[in-house]
């Protein structure tokens, strides 16, 4: 079927179309045609928006085009059209970031900060800068901090990827998000202050003097927040960190974005005394060569010897000492992961609380210490909602003890029942004749056992395996082994109607998610201050010498 198409711009006129028929690509060369240019020097518009489709297939009518529908042609050149589809990729990019990007950093938020049992194979958790765990206020203000924490995390891979306008979107995300957490909470952690510095750096690295006045006002704060966390001359970090100097370098980026804002707003005494002190920072940071090839001589990486004598004021002892405590801290918490993730594990095997919350592990191995055996216990905290004197008077009554003993027999029988059920689906699926393979079954135990009997037994297949349901995820981990991952699976025990494990039809962008956290556990305690400085020093150089004019 004919319809037309009203066409105005570059090109008026009306054109008559197959809507059903037509793609974009053909009525941009059917435009193009009459214009005598190519078609990527011109750009369609309609109802407000690029007329656009990446995969050129789809049809003029399932991109809501129809008759009479009106259509602005502009003239642009072949790069101004690769800036337009380059903006509006950015437009889509920051969209799901801000929709799908906000979601899954609140769901995650969410799941572990109020004690749920976790759906991945690892837990967020507060920590100070020297590793421990810390509860920062209220739940409300734990969720809103990691959630912050989340996405300063993401912005911070987009400023290394110089993508500084993503970057910015992302930073006014982790700052909202702050925001809503109690101000004395934010008052003893330095990561608001730093993503204020972020922000500003954002603001330069796009040349954008019009943000002057917010940046003077961002960076009064950054330097009173910092004071607050770290203490007068960072005396609170010394005592975190020993001999370590990490700050250096923030200071410096600190100092010379002051100066920058102080010269772009007239005051050039200001800018003079605050590009000087960085200057004078950067000179202290530099490495000597004698010192980096004296620790890569003894086995330690470029990166990681230059941050090690940076962060050292330039000591090869200090900075080895430094090098030393850093591995054992990274050994301890690969073994700490390992530890969660088992912990979590058998935290799904308890199942969780009537209020969907985990089984406590210090509350469980405080009963297990004065003498009630583990699964017991933990059945006890389950059903007490983790009070643990109501846990305890369940246990010390011999009705409700003896009771909670025959769920446990009764869920260990359902449970073996399941993987034997399972065990025998997918070995049917094999071709064996599902008679032979319940009884090599019930008659070894396990699947893979039962899998050799029939082998060795050669137990003819079946000429075509049954297509009925197969047990899917029956006993298998919900997690690839790594503590920055999870393949979206319900859980590690199956649900066997009595023991809720946590809500199967749960909606989880886990995508987002592993995008999300895999920006924060590539990170360490001293990824803030981490800095290679070549954009800074150029900066420092070029702004002097315009004060010193």
């Amino acid at each position: 079927m004919t319809t037309k198409l009203k066409i105005a711009g570059a090109w008026s006129g009306v054109l008559e179309a197959q809507l059903d028929d037509w793609t974009v690509p053909f009525l941009k060369q059917q435009i193009a045609n009459r214009l005598d240019c190519s078609t990527d020097s011109i750009s369609l518009i309609t109802a407000g928006k690029v007329l656009r489709d990446d995969s050129g297939t789809q049809k003029l009518i399932e991109l809501g085009l129809k008759n009479n529908s009106k259509i602005l042609v502009t003239r642009v050149s072949p790069d101004q059209g690769k800036e337009l589809v380059a903006e509006e990729e950015k437009s889509t990019r920051l969209q799901r970031l801000k929709i799908r990007g906000l979601a899954a950093a609140t769901s995650l938020a969410k799941r572990h900060a109020d004690g749920s049992l976790p759906v991945e194979d690892f837990n967020l958790e507060l920590e100070n800068q020297s590793g421990e765990k810390v509860k920062l206020g209220t739940e409300d203000d734990q969720r809103a901090l990691m959630m912050g924490l989340m996405f300063h995390g993401k912005a911070k891979r987009l400023v290394k990827s110089k993508k500084y306008e993503d970057a910015l979107e992302v930073l006014t995300m982790g700052e909202e998000a702050f925001s809503l957490c109690d101000s004395s909470v934010v008052q003893l952690i330095d990561n608001v202050p730093i993503l204020q510095i972020d922000m500003v750096w954002c603001y330069f690295m796009l040349k954008d003097i019009s943000k002057l006045s917010v940046a003077g006002k961002r960076l009064e704060e950054a330097r009173k927040g910092i004071e607050r966390s770290h203490g007068k001359e960072s005396t609170r970090l010394r005592l975190l960190h020993g001999n370590a100097h990490p700050e250096l370098a923030l200071h410096l980026r600190l100092e010379l974005l002051e100066g920058i804002v102080a010269y772009h707003s007239g005051d050039l005494e200001k800018a003079k005394r605050s590009l000087n002190s960085a200057r004078s920072r950067y000179l202290e940071l530099q490495v000597p060569d004698e010192e980096l090839s004296m620790l890569m001589g003894m086995g330690y990486g470029e990166r990681a010897a230059k941050r090690a004598l940076r962060m050292n004021r330039q000591s090869v002892e200090r900075a080895v000492d430094f090098l030393v405590e850093e591995r054992a801290k990274k050994q301890q918490k690969y073994e700490d992961d390992i530890r969660r993730r088992n912990e979590i594990m058998e935290q799904k095997r308890f199942g969780v609380t009537p209020l969907k919350k985990a089984v406590d592990l210090e509350k469980l191995k405080e009963l297990v210490s004065i003498g009630f055996e583990k699964e017991l216990a933990a059945e006890s905290l389950r059903r007490n909602e983790n009070e643990m004197q109501k846990a305890l008077d369940d246990l010390t009554n011999p009705d409700t003890n003896s009771d909670i003993q025959l769920f446990i027999e009764s869920r260990k029988k359902k449970r073996a029942r399941r993987a034997s059920d399972a065990a025998v689906e997918r070995l049917v699926t094999l071709g064996f004749p599902r008679e032979a393979v319940v009884a090599a079954v019930d008659d070894h135990g396990t699947e893979e056992r039962a899998l050799n009997h029939l082998l060795e037994q050669n137990v003819p297949k079946e000429s075509a395996p049954p297509t009925g349901p197969v047990a899917e995820n029956v006993g298998s981990s919900s997690g690839s082994g790594g503590a920055s991952s999870s393949d979206g699976a319900t859980g590690t025990v199956p649900n066997n109607g009595n023991i809720p494990i946590f809500d199967q039809e749960m909606e989880r962008d886990v995508e987002m998610e592993h995008e999300i956290t895999g920006d924060l556990q590539s990170e360490d305690v001293f990824s803030d201050y981490d800095m290679e400085l070549t954009r800074e020093s150029e900066a420092i150089e070029e702004y002097l010498a315009l004060v010193m004019v």
